[in-house]
């Protein structure tokens, strides 16, 4: 069994979502303030890949965020998980829009990383 790890990045806060590749149901996770504590996520859960949001322009065209492409390349230097990059425009609209309240559901960040995550499992697997 494959476990996975969810990812919203943000310049502030980084959602994270959990799921594996038996059950194919994302679950919202936690939320991280950096790479280091991404990494620690991943080795306490034991994750095989991370399915990661890819910022994209309303066109298609890659964000190119400065910030986004330094955690990327951060990232592959710490880390030997399978990345797969996956559209992310509107998640965190779409977060937004699920009902409930900010004391009856996850953040926004955890939603949307679920959203990332449930989407791959239901395109890919």
């Amino acid at each position: 069994m494959k476990e996975y790890l969810g990812v919203d990045w943000g310049e502030k806060r980084i959602g994270l979502a959990v799921g594996n590749d038996e059950i194919k149901i994302a679950t919202p996770f936690k939320i991280v303030a950096n790479l280091e504590e991404l990494l620690a996520v991943m080795e306490a859960e034991a994750v095989d890949s991370l399915v990661i949001g890819d910022p994209r322009k309303m066109s298609g065209a890659a964000a190119n965020n400065p910030l986004w492409l330094d955690f990327m390349a951060r990232l592959q230097k710490k880390s030997t998980c399978a990345v797969i990059l996956l559209d992310e425009r509107l998640s965190s609209l779409a977060a937004d829009a699920l009902p409930g309240t900010k004391k009856t559901k996850a953040s926004r960040d955890e939603i949307a990383a679920t959203l990332i995550l449930q989407s791959y499992f239901d395109q890919a697997i």
